[in-house]
């Protein structure tokens, strides 16, 4: 499972025979967040004429989560091209949205089809990405005496600290990279033990 995130929302503009394509790039984890942004651009500009999306949540190859709306645009011709743009750069967790202003000049099915798509790839032209890097969170059981050297390996690991909580012994709450949980239990040893989570 190796895909890119995006580390910061993008905006990028292209004119194309006098309609104005206004792109918007939002790191997204669910459809609901995707489709906030989606309400909050509909806001934003409320005499737009078009609001074209795609969105891909988790990894961009094997997906059960994505999405895409031509939102009146000939079928085809907005919507899946910007889905095109993200699975082919293997982009996920992501929404582009291309907000139109329509300039007066009709572009035809073709032209549409490449404006959307230019659009998308503009923004993710501008787009700084990330390795997708699948987390988890752990508990750490520690003595008040090796508190400090779990906290020194979990963030060795890359890991944070989430919680701390004290009481005849000290539990720690952290995140880090699922590849390191292994990692961190056989460099703890004798410090603390990771808490196996209880089945759902």
């Amino acid at each position: 499972m190796s895909y890119q995130t995006l580390k910061r929302a993008v905006t990028t503009r292209l004119e194309i025979k006098k309609s104005e394509f206004i792109a918007y790039a939002y790191p997204v984890t669910s459809r609901e967040q995707a489709m906030f942004h989606v309400e909050q651009l509909r806001e934003q500009y409320p005499d737009a004429r078009h609001f074209c999306w795609a969105y891909i949540v988790g990894d961009p190859d094997n997906t059960t989560s994505a999405g895409f709306d031509d939102d009146g645009e000939p079928s085809g011709t907005a919507g899946r091209p910007i889905l095109n743009v993200l699975q082919h750069k293997s982009i996920g967790n992501v929404i582009i949205i291309v907000v139109r202003y329509f300039g007066g000049i009709k572009l035809g099915a073709g032209g549409l089809t490449r404006a959307y798509a230019g659009s998308a790839q503009a923004a993710v032209d501008e787009m700084i990405l990330s390795p997708y890097v699948p987390m988890t969170q752990i508990e750490i059981l520690a003595e008040f005496a090796t508190e400090t050297q779990c906290r020194y390996m979990i963030e060795s690991l890359g890991g944070h600290i989430d919680d701390v909580a004290y009481s005849k012994q000290v539990t720690l709450t952290a995140t880090l990279a699922e590849a390191d949980v292994e990692n961190l239990k056989a460099r703890l040893a004798m410090d603390g033990r990771v808490l196996d989570k209880p089945e759902d």
